[in-house]
């Protein structure tokens, strides 16, 4: 039971007495590296704590924008070393959409990728690969995780802690369809 499994550890971590601190890491990693969405850790907080959902969701998009601003220098002075290792991990056809969504929407590409389920990271490191202005890429960067991580946490605030219980009940069902989902978007996209 692979969702089954990754939930209970997010819902350990948001329970725990440093429940912040680890969001403020898997929030910076996951702007750059970590392949765990940070919106994993934001929703079982905002539904264990639901009186902080705007501070989980402010701590998210504050340090998910600064793990952003890293992965942009990363591109920014070393794509050419990095792009070997997209590739090895399989986000190069990401990647490559990333930088497609650049050419087309610019500054809305970031924004976008804040609520896509092509990984931020990505976005991150093509916009300093593409030397897209810093401070538009702040901007982009956060007005789109600060409207996803404030959805996810202030939906699961209100509705969360009547809904875990089916949650937790049908967390596989939810995590696979989730997946689907994600992989026919991706299919929609290059089917063009």
């Amino acid at each position: 039971m692979l969702f089954a499994g990754l939930y209970d550890r997010m819902m350990g971590w948001a329970a725990h007495p440093h429940a912040e601190r680890y969001l403020i890491g898997v929030s910076v990693f996951e702007s750059i590296f970590f392949p765990v969405p940070t919106a994993l850790m934001v929703a079982p907080m905002a539904i264990a704590t639901p009186e902080r959902a705007i501070r989980i969701a402010t701590i998210a998009t504050t340090m998910s924008v600064l793990g952003g601003v890293v992965g942009y220098y990363l591109g920014y002075f070393a794509i050419g070393a990095i792009e070997p290792i997209i590739q090895d991990v399989g986000y190069w056809d990401k990647y490559e959409t990333a930088q497609q969504w650049f050419k087309e929407w610019g500054f809305w590409a970031v924004v976008i990728a804040g609520f896509s389920p092509i990984p931020f990271k990505l976005f991150t490191l093509t916009a300093g690969a593409l030397s897209m202005a810093i401070l538009p890429f702040i901007l982009a960067a956060l007005v789109g995780r600060s409207a996803h991580f404030f959805l996810v946490a202030l939906v699961m605030a209100w509705a969360g802690p009547k809904l875990e219980p089916v949650v937790k009940k049908y967390i596989e069902w939810l995590g696979w369809l989730t997946v689907l989902i994600v992989a026919v978007f991706i299919a929609f996209h290059y089917s063009k």
